[in-house]
């Protein structure tokens, strides 16, 4: 039986709250990527592009009409705000993360702009950025979500990140339509204890959380206009929308004082019927008729095409419909048939064509809106839509909803044990029995628990819009190509005995794999969480130092194993002290960004715009101060290798788009035993990178175990003058013969790449020996 205790114990396993402060985000936001001016596409509210069931709040702390006075905001009042750095420490940061990425020729041009800056305009415009975010919870705030929601790319494969869940354990859960009825239940009790302030806020040991995020994470959309985007946020949601084949259906799920109106079992009820309703189409005619393909378009197009939609009556009510809901539960008709199609189908959706026609689950998307996505086989995930949320956020949610599942279990095993939400059935829900006296109650509002299928009037122009959205996804599914690797040498326990950093440890990993496949160090970048202070989101860590450069190419030369790892020592303790320093908002990119920022608006004549301005046209670069003319700026900006270490016992894989044309996405989880990691590119040779990185992972392995055996070699065995053979440690006789590689493992060769000076990459086996196959009497089994 399991216990309370246990499960208790289980919660807190699977509660991200302990997360490494790197735990935080999982792609760069626009303005990292290339940055850009404000223009035409600057969001259309106060706070940038955030609104309230149509009113922009003055403040963002108004995501969510009067926030409960539980206990999950109750430290908000309390959090420090995120500090502005002192400009010259930012520009000494700024430096050191290009000396590595430069030639010393560009490296003096680019200190020359740095010095000028810090003479002339830098003080006048941090005093600028001081004054103005005096008024502001947050400095970075409001240019954060000009960043993300002035993005006019499709939002598929460039913001939108995925989780892959960890099967679930109960076998009656492991089929497709059970393990979204568990998943939508878990959810529906995670929202009820967000909104009755009973969940428990984030900490990082003693140290709480920002939980802003949350109030952004459940009935919110993001939507296209011709100014840009804004998110609305419907903090009264109350019902969920099913994606099927591409046709759409919605029931409400939670009453007003949001407990569940329905149980597990009649949520399952409801998602068989809808298969049933939906798998009628033919899959050859679903493309034709997939609205969601046109959130996969350039936000300008779906901009228009949305409004073509909204022109009618109909289209408009369904919309809303869509817009409003909790979230968006996609069940797919197809299963992956191996690790790149999994991560594939929760990125991007898979590819697959009959007869010229797209039938693969890339059609049944919103990428809008968070995502539960569950494919035919069980398999479960989430894509969200990153504006308002960064991983640890969902992270969070993710960890929760598949804990209950298992509390779920236990709770079938013994009815005594806890569960980790507090939502009761609500008292207007149909298999509701009231207590023995009591008469039935009515809802206050409206409430319908049937699903319905919404009906969609498409236009020639419309149909024709959708025809171009899906070929247009497929061209950008084709041209970008996602692998996993799914390493079991081992993980977080074999490092940590080794005295590292495991996130140091895999950051260098991707750089000397990079650099032993290309023969070259790129740009960096590592989110680091900064949500110890009120709103915070991330700062970038720039991974490549002089430290790291240096071990790379100490790695690919005729050094001996321990200098090699003396150098590897040296890189991963400078990455974990600038991973201690971004985590508390002493970074570089952020500050220069919102210096950025605040100049543009400066020269375009508004520090504080407000949308009934007329669209502001880009400022001249020759206006702009050298730092940000110099090519140094979009070097640092241009995430060749753009990472993120999301970890969790609930997660199977994470991962993301790449950021930069020429460059990886790289999502990873380390585990106890073992490192998952999920890699995206665009027309580069991804599933090589993996290679060479397993390989990479297995050499320095290697290394370790030679040096840690090597200091600690036991002393050879002794015979003594009675000619008594000895242990050499011990002292203590020996009887019989030894071999002085009895309890040692064995090296066995594997077939590396050449490019390893140190030999072929060696794999660790344990010794074979041989199977006890002829010793004691075999006896029947019993037969059941």
């Amino acid at each position: 039986m399991l216990n309370s205790t246990f499960l208790t114990s289980l919660a807190r396993v699977f509660s991200p709250s302990s997360s490494s402060p790197t735990s935080s985000s999982s792609t760069v936001p626009p303005s990292q990527s290339q940055p850009q001016p404000i223009t035409s596409q600057t969001t259309e509210t106060a706070m940038p592009g955030l609104v309230i069931n149509g009113t922009a709040p003055s403040t963002s702390t108004a995501m969510v009409k009067d926030k409960p006075a539980g206990k999950t905001f109750a430290y908000q009042d309390r959090l420090p705000k995120l500090p502005i750095p002192p400009l010259e420490d930012t520009c000494k940061r700024y430096l050191r993360a290009l000396v590595a990425l430069q030639d010393p020729e560009e490296h003096e041009a680019t200190k020359t702009a740095v010095k000028d800056f810090l003479e002339n305009e830098g003080p006048v415009i941090q005093q600028k950025l001081i004054d103005w975010a005096k008024t502001k919870d947050s400095y970075i705030e409001e240019f954060w979500y000009e960043s993300y929601l002035s993005h006019s790319d499709p939002v598929v494969l460039a913001l939108n990140p995925f989780f892959v869940l960890e099967n679930d354990p109960t076998p009656d859960r492991g089929a497709q339509l059970p393990r979204a009825a568990s998943l939508i239940i878990s959810s529906l009790g995670f929202i009820h204890d967000l909104r009755a302030g009973l969940l428990e806020p984030d900490m990082i040991r003693s140290t709480p959380l920002d939980m802003d995020q949350y109030t952004r994470l459940f009935g919110a959309a993001r939507i296209p206009t011709s100014r840009g985007c804004k998110m609305d946020v419907h903090p009264e949601s109350r019902h969920i929308v099913v994606l099927r084949r591409g046709q759409f259906y919605w029931f409400d799920v939670i009453d007003e004082d949001n407990r569940p109106l329905l149980t597990e079992r009649e949520i399952l009820r409801n998602l068989q019927a809808i298969v049933s309703d939906a798998d009628k189409i033919d899959p050859c005619q679903v493309a034709r008729n997939s609205i969601g393909v046109l959130t996969t378009e350039n936000r300008k197009t779906w901009s228009t095409l949305r409004e073509m939609l909204i022109a009618d009556r109909n289209n408009q009510a369904c919309l809303e419909v869509v817009d409003d809901a909790l979230f968006i539960v996609c069940l797919d008709d197809t299963a992956p048939e191996n690790l790149a199609d999994l991560c594939s189908n929760f990125l991007c959706g898979t590819y697959r064509l009959e007869g010229g026609e797209q039938v693969g689950t890339c059609t049944n998307r919103w990428y809008d809106k968070l995502q539960i996505i569950v494919c035919a086989d069980g398999a479960a995930g989430i894509n969200f839509e990153h504006t308002g949320v960064d991983g640890h956020t969902v992270l969070r949610f993710a960890a929760d909803v598949f804990t209950e599942g298992l509390m779920l279990l236990a709770r079938s095993i013994n009815p005594s044990a806890p569960t980790m939400f507090h939502a009761k059935l609500s008292p207007y829900a149909k298999s509701y029995k009231p207590p023995r006296g009591d008469s039935p109650v009515s809802p206050r509002e409206s409430i319908d628990t049937t699903p319905k299928k919404l009906e969609w009037k498409l236009s020639r122009e419309l149909r024709a819009g959708v025809r171009f959205a899906e070929t247009r996804l497929s061209d950008l599914i084709c041209q970008n190509d996602c692998q996993a690797l799914e390493f079991k040498g081992y993980g977080k326990n074999f490092i940590t005995s080794h005295g590292f950093s495991p996130d140091a440890f895999v950051q260098m990993a991707f750089q000397a794999a990079y650099f032993g496949l290309y023969g070259r160090i790129e740009c960096v970048y590592e989110p680091a969480m900064t949500k110890a202070f009120l709103h915070g989101r991330t700062e970038a860590i720039r991974s490549v130092q002089p430290e790291s450069v240096a071990f790379t190419k100490t790695f690919y030369s005729d050094a001996t194993p321990h200098e090699k790892v003396n150098a590897l020592r040296k890189a991963c303790e400078r990455h974990s002290k600038l991973t201690k320093e971004c985590a508390q908002g002493l970074g570089q990119d952020r500050h220069l960004y919102a210096l950025y920022c605040l100049l543009q608006r400066e020269l375009q004549g508004n520090i504080n715009p407000s949308p009934d301005d007329p669209a502001p046209k880009p400022a001249a670069a020759s206006k702009m101060p050298a730092i940000f003319t110099d090519p140094g700026w979009p070097q640092l900006c241009t995430s060749i290798l753009s990472t993120s270490n999301c970890g969790n016992p609930a997660l199977r894989l994470f991962g993301f788009g790449p950021v930069a044309a020429e460059g990886y996405g790289l999502g990873y989880i380390i585990k106890e035993d073992g490192i998952s990691i999920c890699a995206s590119s665009k027309h580069l040779q991804t599933r090589r990178y993996l290679d060479t990185l397993k390989n990479y992972l297995l050499e320095i392995q290697r290394m370790l175990v030679q040096l840690h055996r090597a200091a600690n070699a036991r002393p050879a065995p002794f015979v003594d003058h009675l000619g008594v053979l000895r242990d050499g440690k011990t002292g203590r006789p020996i009887n019989g013969a030894t071999s002085d590689s009895s309890d040692e493992e064995e090296i066995v060769p594997m077939p590396g790449y050449s490019f390893f000076d140190s030999g072929s990459v060696e794999l660790l086996g344990r010794k074979k020996k041989s199977p006890f196959c002829d010793i004691g009497k075999v006896i029947p089994l019993a037969e059941y």
